[in-house]
């Protein structure tokens, strides 16, 4: 996995500052880990914009800076701050990471085919789980894990224990969570219901025989 770099500067000022720093079009953000002091900096909204967006959770990022503390740094990103209304990003928080030690990631499961429950059992696909969590290397965190579910029949799933990963990765996310499962289509039962038509016109027509009767 190649590193991407982003540019970043040194942000001393907090608070209120933070609104100029936004009107600047730059975002405040913070990284911290490795057994490092936090580091406050800020980056470019159009970064923030484009880094935040899904596929780039587990990217390892490297910091180009004037900043000696920040220069160099090799992070992930942990959590993106939006705005209520806008949903722009307003602060992000990074992770600094040792590239010598083991680190916890979600990582997205990609589902490969189409099961032979639905394609000629007529079932429907569910998936329970769309990722798991990893433990393992930073430079070993995989982009996502291919999960072929062409061969899954009708009333079979797929559990966490079913997965084959090679190499020095461990699965933290307990091997009886399920991940996907191919179910029948239940049928609604379909009530008759009585109409304008119906009663109203038979108790009409019984009423008039009783009319004709008396007269």
């Amino acid at each position: 996995m190649s590193d991407l770099l982003i540019k970043v500067r040194t942000r001393t000022e907090r608070g209120k500052a933070n609104k100029k720093i936004r009107k600047n079009k730059f975002i405040p953000a913070v990284v911290y880990g490795n057994g490092q002091k936090n580091l406050s900096f800020s980056l470019d909204i159009r970064d923030a914009e484009k880094y935040s967006k899904k596929g780039f959770e587990n990217k390892i990022f490297t910091f180009e800076s004037e900043d000696k503390n920040l220069k160099g740094l090799k992070v992930i990103k942990k959590v993106t701050s939006r705005h209520k209304v806008s949903h722009q990003p307003i602060h992000m928080d990074f992770l600094s990471l040792d590239m010598t030690k083991t680190i916890r990631v979600p990582v997205d499961l990609k589902f490969i085919g189409t099961p032979k429950g639905v394609k000629e059992e007529g079932g429907i696909f569910n998936i329970i789980l769309r990722s798991i969590e990893l433990e393992c290397l930073p430079s070993e965190i995989p982009p996502y894990i291919e999960l072929d579910v062409s061969g899954l029949s009708l009333n079979q799933n797929i559990h966490v224990a079913d997965l084959k990963i090679s190499g020095n990765i461990k699965i933290i996310t307990k091997s009886q969570r399920t991940l996907c499962t191919v179910v029948p289509v239940v049928e609604e039962e379909v009530k008759t219901e009585a109409t304008e038509d119906s009663v109203p016109t038979q108790v009409a027509n019984e009423d008039k025989t009783k009319t004709e009767k008396k007269d």
